[in-house]
């Protein structure tokens, strides 16, 4: 797999919609690939397709527990809200105050175009809010409360 250039805030393919993914295409498996080593290079929790100059409706999610594939997803349900430091690959060394809901449901297809719900607290649903955002053209900085600033990294 291969690690692609991430479009930085203020690209225009970032406040673009995204299509439906019909079929399932051995380019997209290598897009989803690549996504994936993306996203791990680049130490994220997450990636959506348009991040990478694709418009289509493709998210990765990985908060430690496995990678998670999602494609043509939608929240069918959300409770509660949570206000968390948010960041975003697009945004490198900054990060916000970011609502989101606590829980998410959401329903989408996987690699295979099999569909699954998935139930999601906490960070994961955070990710899974911020990726499906990317797929409509919006980007985190626009619900940022208090400003955005540098985010601080531990030493390793």
């Amino acid at each position: 797999m291969a690690i692609r250039k991430i479009r930085l805030e203020g690209d225009p393919v970032l406040g673009k919609k995204c299509r439906p993914v019909e079929v399932m295409t051995d380019k997209l498996h290598v897009l989803i690939g690549d996504m994936l080593d993306t996203m791990y290079e680049h130490n994220g929790v997450g990636l959506a397709a348009p991040q990478v100059g694709i418009l289509k409706r493709i998210v990765v999610v990985d908060v430690g527990d496995g990678p998670i594939v999602m494609v043509n997803p939608q929240i069918l349900e959300s409770e509660g809200e949570e206000i968390m430091d948010e960041g975003c690959l697009s945004v490198p060394g900054m990060a916000g105050q970011v609502p989101r809901p606590a829980y998410v449901k959401v329903k989408a297809l996987d690699e295979d175009m099999e569909e699954v719900e998935l139930e999601a607290t906490e960070l994961l649903a955070r990710a899974f809010c911020h990726e499906i955002d990317h797929l409509e053209g919006k980007m985190y900085t626009s619900l940022v409360q208090g400003g955005l600033h540098p985010v601080e990294y531990e030493d390793e």
